[in-house]
């Protein structure tokens, strides 16, 4: 079980993507991933010419310092998207799903083990997809009254929901 922060930032340039430290193997494929979403998604998020003019700067930091493979995709959506925006993620947010190359969500295959350790490192929200919503009912009681699930069904819901929109 990993726990990342996915930081993304914005400087002046031509629309491309320049991952830095700590973006490799799956986890650098969930980013592409998303980001051609986002380039070829751009006009109905309302940000084409900033998407178009601005490089997008990622790091992923391991917080716990186990080096897993993780697929951030959705992560990395919300937290590009945000920056594109100009409007911090709600605090203390986990953000689960896999998304695929058209941007559809998958679920996680559990909901308890990223939950625990959210709530474990002060995690006070979770961005869950919907299709996960039964394995909700298996979570351990006392995570559920520490964590806040806010569940999504598309890109947009995630985008919208971790900015603290409907």
């Amino acid at each position: 079980m990993g726990l990342f922060r996915v930081e993304v930032t914005l400087s002046t340039g031509t629309g491309e993507l320049k991952p830095a430290g700590g973006v490799s193997g799956a986890m650098k494929e969930s980013v592409d991933r998303a980001f051609s979403f986002l380039s070829a998604n751009k006009s109905a998020y309302g940000v084409p010419r900033e998407v178009d003019t601005s490089d997008f700067h990622v790091e992923v930091i391991d917080l716990l310092g186990n080096k897993v493979e993780a697929e951030i995709g959705v992560a990395f959506f919300v937290a590009a998207y945000s920056a594109l925006r100009k409007a911090p993620p709600q605090p203390a947010l986990l953000v689960l799903g896999v998304m695929s190359i058209q941007g559809n969500i998958k679920p996680v295959r559990s909901l308890t083990e990223p939950l625990q350790v959210a709530m474990d490192n002060g995690g006070k929200r979770a961005l869950i997809p919907i299709e996960n919503k039964r394995q909700f009912l298996e979570v351990n009681a006392n995570v559920l009254e520490q964590v806040d699930p806010v569940f999504f069904r598309g890109m947009r819901q995630a985008a919208f929901k971790a900015l603290g929109s409907t």
